[in-house]
């Protein structure tokens, strides 16, 4: 009798994960949207479901801020929104590992790299010590440094935030890359370390989408844009406007048309519509 029903709940366990696998315990994979290159979701735990909601909308680029506590990264914004269940492991690392099983990228026929840029929150250099030893864990789908050159990877783990210069330049072999600043265009980190440069937009441009962007600043952002892409570095800005109006469409425009690689934004559907339309 036991028996009987132990196999009865275990067909039915079955059943269950065939039709509706959040109900056996497992995330439902997403529908993939068509990938879109210059799109960058910010803070992208922040939606209801972290990193499915942005591979819906065709997000190439995704942002996770992380704190190390214990031997393990947790996934929040302030430290007292800390919970032991959402990891990088579990909100991004198995999720995509499981999007490129069986295949070479993140979007099938995409020839793209996805990003993954995690933003250190917590001390630099144990941090990014812990988040090395936890990629280890996934690199044969991610870009790698070794021996002075990079192999390509269906993903590339960039490091913000607090980032320990030092230790990832002196580095023989990691699997993240460095995100630089403004200062950083032009000077001496190569693009095996530092594949990406980020900006606040308010620390170097005044115009916020109000009215036409005035010449010398559009001037300056193609400048950067150009200053960049001749290193083979990509550009991406933060802190541009980010609600829905006149101002947002003219300064997702002017990135858009100079060429910058990620557009900002917590509004995944918004920035889709738009560089579809």
């Amino acid at each position: 009798m036991h028996a009987s029903r132990a196999a009865v709940l275990a067909a039915l366990a079955a059943v269950l994960a065939l039709i509706a696998p959040g109900v056996a315990g497992a995330a439902p994979r997403p529908d993939l949207g068509e990938p879109l290159a210059q799109t960058h979701a910010h803070n992208d735990y922040e939606h209801e479901r972290p990193l499915f909601d942005a591979l819906e909308h065709g997000f190439t680029s995704v942002e996770a801020d992380v704190w190390a506590v214990g031997d393990e990264l947790l996934v929040a914004h302030d430290f007292w929104e800390l919970d032991p269940d959402r990891t990088l492991r579990s909100l991004y690392l198995d999720r995509l590992r499981d999007a490129v099983r069986g295949g070479s990228g993140v979007y099938p026929g995409w020839d793209g790299q996805f990003q993954l840029l995690v933003d250190i929150k917590s001390s630099g250099s144990r941090t990014w010590a812990l988040l090395e030893e936890q990629l280890a864990d996934y690199a044969d789908m991610l870009a790698s440094y070794a021996d002075g050159q990079v192999r390509p990877g269906a993903i590339q783990v960039v490091v913000s935030g607090n980032r320990p210069l030092d230790d990832m330049a002196e580095a023989p072999q990691r699997l993240s890359f460095y995100d630089g600043r403004s200062g950083d265009l032009g000077g001496d980190l190569p693009t095996e370390l530092m594949p990406l440069v980020s900006e606040n937009w308010t620390n170097v441009f005044d115009w916020n989408g109000e009215g036409a962007m005035p010449d010398e600043e559009r001037a300056r952002l193609h400048e950067m844009v150009a200053q960049a892409h001749d290193a083979g570095q990509r550009l991406r800005f933060w802190g541009t406007p980010d609600e829905a109006g006149d101002e947002r469409t003219a300064v997702w425009t002017e990135l858009r048309d100079a060429g910058v690689d990620h557009i900002n934004t917590d509004d995944l559907a918004g920035l889709r519509d738009f560089l579809l339309g």
